[in-house]
Formats: structure tokens, C-alpha cells, sequence
């Protein structure tokens, strides 16, 4: 967890620094983005809000996407991934949305993917989606890279 804090420390001065918000949208990664952005102090000048998407209930609830909604898109995919962020971005009015969505592990997920796989996406005044594999079954060790990568994305977005 420390170093996805030193990582959430460096966005958070960015965020802070340009007086920007952010809301985080995740599934594997099981609310440690969240958790990172949060553990820095002052996080409530930038974070807006977070959800752990990990069922298609939580989707529908707490994202407002429905089956319909769905059509054409597959979890742990970039489309959905893109999706996941732009929809927080909206629903919360923020400058940034961040998400991921993957299969964490031991096992991999039933669309297919194995375990290790995750795709994040960022929107906001830069974009960017990317999938990562690291063919690993350690679901504690696949959940934390997976965050320390979304955490390194949005870094990058925010210093280009």
C-alpha cells in the first residue's frame, strides 16, 4: 500500500495544483485506487467519489448502465474500461474519470481473460485506455498492480 501512496501523493498535488477533480470506477482492483487517492491528506479538494464495480448489480446500481446498455460492450475490455470512466465522469461533473476492470485471480474471468488481466482507462482533458497482462494467478499481487498502473496512468495524463 505504500507504494500506491507515494503514487496517489504525486496525483494529488497535480490535482490540487490545477484545482481539478477526479472519480474512480474500479472492479479488480477491490477499492485500493480509492483507497490511495484517499489515504493522502486533503484528498477532499480532489477526490469526488469512487465505486467498486465488480457485479452486474453494482453496474446497474451504482453506474446506471443496464443490460441495454451494454450491448456491445464485454467487462474487462477497453470499450468498458472507457466506459466505466466517462460514466463517472459524468454522473459526478468531474474533470477526470479513472477506472479499471479485470480478472485479479487466482482464476480467470468468464469472458475468457486470465487471471492478471486488467484494462484501465482514464478520460478527462487527455484520454487513454491500456490493457495489462501479468500473467499472474496472485490475486493480492494482481490487485495491487493493477492499481499502481491506473494510479501511473492518470499520472502521466496529468503531467502531458
Amino acid at each position: 500500500m505504500k507504494e500506491l501512496v507515494g503514487i496517489a501523493e504525486q496525483v494529488a498535488a497535480k490535482l490540487i495544483a490545477r484545482r481539478q477533480t477526479i472519480a474512480v470506477a474500479e472492479s479488480s482492483a477491490g477499492g485500493l485506487i480509492s483507497a490511495s487517492l484517499l489515504a493522502v491528506p486533503g484528498a477532499s479538494a480532489y477526490f469526488l467519489g469512487g465505486a467498486v464495480v465488480y457485479t452486474r448489480d453494482a453496474r446497474r446500481v451504482l453506474m446506471d448502465i443496464s443490460d441495454d446498455g451494454m450491448k456491445g460492450f464485454r467487462s474487462s475490455s477497453e470499450p468498458y474500461a472507457k466506459l466505466l470512466a466517462e460514466q463517472m465522469r459524468s454522473r459526478f461533473g468531474c474533470d477526470w474519470g479513472l477506472s479499471e476492470t479485470g480478472a485479479a485471480g487466482p482464476t480467470g474471468n468468464r469472458y475468457g481473460d486470465a487471471a492478471g488481466h486488467s484494462c484501465v482507462a482514464v478520460t478527462g482533458p487527455a484520454a487513454e485506455v491500456m490493457t495489462l497482462e501479468t500473467a499472474s494467478g496472485d490475486r493480492l499481487g494482481n490487485m495491487q498492480v493493477f492499481a499502481a498502473t491506473a494510479l501511473k496512468l492518470l499520472l502521466r495524463k496529468l503531467e502531458g
